[in-house]
């Protein structure tokens, strides 16, 4: 079973997160951040995993913004994805989806390959914000996703206009090529997908 939980405390946000990464795409997610919650909930569905998430910031309670909770989450949540895949032993490593979203086109290409690293073309400045969700943490949850991972991550806009569509289409994306990667391969089940040996 690959799965993990993982609970992390600080000053600013208390979070917990539950994954398998073989599960069935089912969720439960509470933030506090609507928007957040919906693409959180998209990232479980479309990735295929079974994600139990609780979090809370001080954005409850001193008027501070959601970018503490939401890079902290991705944190936790990258921790989580790194510890369940263990030494990687089997899976596919590499993914890549293209997804349309009504205007939008995203595609994103990634590496789960112990090398962290984030390339994050996409135009968000048309709307600031959606609900209480700030668009432009939107880099800031795939930088910490892919550093706390360990996953070389490219995401790019091909084209766009609804900043919806587009922040959507990116989770989506980056949900299904996951799904990709972290497969296992029927073929290979017991080596490292390296040729170092190691990931």
């Amino acid at each position: 079973m690959r799965a993990a939980q993982i609970t992390r405390n600080t000053k600013e946000t208390q979070i917990t997160i539950t994954i398998d990464l073989d599960g069935t795409g089912q969720s439960n997610i509470t933030t506090g951040v609507g928007f957040f919650d919906h693409m959180l909930t998209l990232l479980a569905y479309h990735g295929d995993f079974d994600l139990t998430l609780k979090a809370h910031g001080d954005n409850e309670n001193l008027g501070m913004d959601a970018h503490h909770l939401i890079e902290d989450v991705a944190i936790v949540l990258g921790k989580c994805i790194n510890q369940a895949l263990d030494d990687k032993r089997g899976i596919q490593r590499y993914g890549s989806f293209t997804i349309p979203m009504d205007e939008s086109l995203i595609t994103c290409d990634l590496d789960i390959s112990g090398r962290p690293y984030l390339v994050f073309n996409a135009d968000l400045s048309a709307n600031n914000k959606l609900g209480d969700y700030d668009t432009e943490m939107t880099e800031e949850f795939f930088r910490a996703l892919s550093f706390n991972a360990g996953i070389t991550l490219h995401i790019n806009e091909h084209y766009g206009k609804n900043t919806h569509h587009i922040i959507e289409a990116i989770f989506k994306a980056t949900a299904r090529a996951l799904k990709q990667a972290v497969a296992i391969d029927s073929k290979k089940i017991d080596e490292i997908p390296s040729s170092k040996g190691i990931l």
